[in-house]
């Protein structure tokens, strides 16, 4: 790593678990022999200014955070080519990493910073927001919702936890949509944008996206049982699930999303629009380090 490194870490990422190992983390960097400097975000502004000027500068931008992080820094770097970001695990999902090949172990995922390559990777946008995972609403922005105010101690199966209490009063939404301006109605469950296969810590929900293929993976989930829902959800994390006949995946540089009623767009963990919402893909809008 010939370029010094602005390390930003969300201290509540995770339930606290970043900033329990960060201390790790700076003891590998340096005996990586990587030149950086730690920063402690205070919130999603704070973060965007240190990425900024991390930018400017001409550092490498890390993370130490969960999904949340990471899609509010793309979102800058995206404004300045030849921006690098790397990413150390430390939430609770930590999907981009896994989708990325990155560790989870903290010190092999500084390996990464100190000795990765650089691959050029698709964003999504929502109205000016950015994403590097999945944007999604319906029955995903209840379950969300639930999962964020949800105790810490549950770690990776908070998501689960979402999306059986959501279940218990989910009642079906009617979307209308329009794929690259094709209208089509979906009534159901949720409506998913996938710039990558995976959200919730595992959850395959787009097996077979990519994130350089310049193409968003819509996933939709049509009305079916209750009973039926719940027996195919553990199927999602091996990705199982887009066999049921109530699953329908499409592809897409664009997507225009309304329902029947309003909902949140939550996109890596985190709230970033609302309906009605248009998402789209960026290809190629920032660069990151992944393992050799």
């Amino acid at each position: 790593m010939d370029r010094d490194v602005a390390l930003l870490c969300n201290p509540s990422a995770g339930g606290g678990r970043a900033a329990r190992i960060l201390p790790r983390a700076e003891r590998a960097l340096r005996d990586l022999g990587v030149r950086f400097h730690t920063d402690v975000t205070r919130d999603l502004d704070h973060a965007r200014e240190l990425a900024r000027r991390a930018a400017q500068t001409g550092e490498v931008t890390v993370t130490l955070s969960g999904d949340g992080l990471v899609g509010c820094v793309v979102g800058i770097l995206r404004s300045f080519p030849g921006a690098v970001l790397g990413i150390l695990p430390g939430g609770r999902g930590n999907d981009t990493a896994r989708g990325l090949g990155i560790p989870l172990e903290i010190r092999a995922a500084c390996a990464v910073v100190a000795g990765g390559v650089e691959r050029d990777l698709d964003i999504g946008d929502v109205e000016g927001r950015s994403f590097i995972g999945i944007a999604s609403l319906g029955f995903d922005s209840d379950a969300n919702r639930i999962a964020n105010a949800a105790p810490s101690r549950l770690g990776r199966l908070v998501y689960v936890y979402g999306a059986l209490r959501a279940l218990t009063a989910w009642r079906p939404a009617r979307f209308e949509l329009r794929l690259d301006g094709e209208p089509l109605t979906s009534t159901g469950y949720s409506v998913a944008a996938c710039n990558s296969p995976s959200y919730g810590g595992g959850m395959r929900l787009a097996p077979d996206a990519q994130l350089d293929d310049g193409l968003l993976d819509v996933v939709l989930i049509a009305a079916h049982p209750k009973r039926s829902f719940l027996a195919t959800l553990p199927k999602v994390f091996a990705g199982a699930h887009v066999d049921h006949p109530a699953v329908r995946i499409l592809r897409a540089r664009e997507l225009h999303v309304d329902a029947d009623r309003p909902f949140a767009v939550y996109a890596d963990g985190d709230p970033i629009g609302s309906t009605p919402a248009t998402i789209r893909v960026v290809p190629r809008a920032v660069r990151v380090l992944v393992p050799a």
